[in-house]
């Protein structure tokens, strides 16, 4: 929880769009002093100069934020300037799909490396400074949000890699918040279960790194591809509705923050399921016609 964030220093990953750049907005107009991380060398700059112009102290920095090195280099250079940060956003994320058994050892590594690893490397290297922060300090105040998605709560078919990535951040952070329950009350965690937003996320292969290359895409890969290309950019909630979202939870210390409330009736089916001991629910009870087109298309190829 962070009730007065002025003069308080937020680390973003992703950062150079989507739901980051929309938090670092607010940041900004907050008084915090701005980390930006992201692997996009262009739009990282535009970020950084435009956040500058608000007013901001910003400290901008292209990280890969699955690599170990990068990210402990990131974290010295956090500390060395503004100390322990408040507010650590782990958001940087990627998407993929396709029939689970068709993803390739490279889409497998880039999704777990930027999706889950990035996550593990902000909560390892930021964690214990703010918890030594506020060890020194009885009102210091200090939060973790980590994106995951509303497929961190569902399985979807045909977009499994996605999914295991996204319910590996949710568990994370879930045990993140029950393990700084026993150790502090100054420092909180939130998990963020977006929906479908219109933030990029769906054209990811323009930040997949030359050495994790995609082979050629399957059938069903180019399904997924479409499918997720028309939900994202059909979405009506916008990256800066959801990020003011991330604000308001952090003031009040709320765990779940959800996009799209009303989907989490497809998670409730789901865990009465489980529950139940029954078998998962049909993912298209509710749009029975998307179900058949796949299942035809799939079966045509």
């Amino acid at each position: 929880m962070i009730t007065d964030f002025r003069g308080k220093t937020a680390v973003l990953t992703g950062a150079a769009s989507g739901f980051g750049l929309a938090c670092a907005r607010i940041g900004a107009s907050l008084g915090m002093n701005l980390v930006l991380v992201d692997v996009q060398k262009d739009p990282l700059k535009q970020a950084h100069d435009e956040l500058k112009a608000m007013g901001a102290q910003v400290m901008a920095k292209r990280v890969d934020v699955s690599d170990a090195k990068d990210m402990q280099s990131l974290a010295e250079a956090v500390q060395d300037r503004f100390g322990a940060p408040h507010l650590v956003f782990n958001n940087a994320g990627v998407g993929a799909g396709g029939l689970v058994w068709e993803n390739t050892v490279q889409d497998w590594e880039w999704l777990l490396g930027v999706n889950v690893w990035g996550v593990i490397h902000g909560v390892r290297l930021f964690t214990p400074m703010m918890l030594q922060a506020a060890s020194q300090d009885p009102q210091w105040q200090g939060h973790i949000v980590n994106t995951a998605s509303m497929a961190g709560l569902l399985t979807p078919p045909n977009m499994g890699i996605y999914n295991l990535t996204k319910h590996a951040v949710v568990a994370l952070t879930e045990t993140l918040y029950q393990d700084l329950g026993l150790v502090t009350e100054q420092v909180g965690a939130s998990v963020l279960c977006p929906y479908f937003v219109p933030t990029g996320i769906h054209q990811s292969e323009r930040n997949r790194p030359s050495h994790l290359a995609a082979a050629q895409p399957t059938a069903s890969q180019l399904m997924g591809q479409a499918m997720s290309d028309k939900a994202v950019t059909s979405g009506k909630v916008s990256a800066d509705q959801v990020a003011q979202m991330v604000f308001d939870a952090v003031r009040v210390n709320q765990f779940y923050i959800y996009s799209h409330p009303k989907a989490l009736g497809n998670a409730q089916a789901r865990f009465d399921a489980i529950v139940q001991g029954r078998n998962p629910p049909d993912p298209f009870a509710e749009r029975p016609d998307i179900g058949a087109q796949l299942k035809q298309a799939l079966r045509q190829t």
